[in-house]
Formats: structure tokens, sequence, C-alpha cells
């Protein structure tokens, strides 16, 4: 059950990373009211690496070792 959820996270956490790198493209309202800057694009970048480690973490299921 532990990994199936640590899987579910780990892909969600990877798509808002993907939109946070990639929400410049998009034709938002969002990017109106506050327009992407740097600080996007680096947040982006560790919740990728967060999101990996995640499905990483449900793979291996080496949670009491």
């Amino acid at each position: 059950m532990r990994a199936s959820l640590d899987y579910a996270m780990g892909v969600l956490i990877i798509l808002v990373g993907l939109f946070l790198i990639f929400r410049f493209k998009l034709d938002i309202k969002l990017n109106k009211s506050y327009p992407p800057d740097i600080f996007d694009s680096i947040y982006g970048v560790v919740a990728i690496i967060y999101g990996g480690w995640r499905i990483y973490r449900g793979y291996k299921k080496n949670y009491y070792k």
C-alpha cells in the first residue's frame, strides 16, 4: 500500500515540476497575474528530482531496514 502511495505521489510531484518548468509556454491566466521567473524553473527541477526519489523509494520498498 505504501509503495503505491509513493508511486502516485511521485508522478504527481513530477507533473507539478514539469508544469512549473514549462508554464511560460502556456497561455493561462496565472501567467498574466504572476509571470514566471527563474525560481519557478529551479523549484520545478527540485520537484522532479524529489518525485523521482519517491518513485525510486516505492520501487525499492526499503522502509524499515
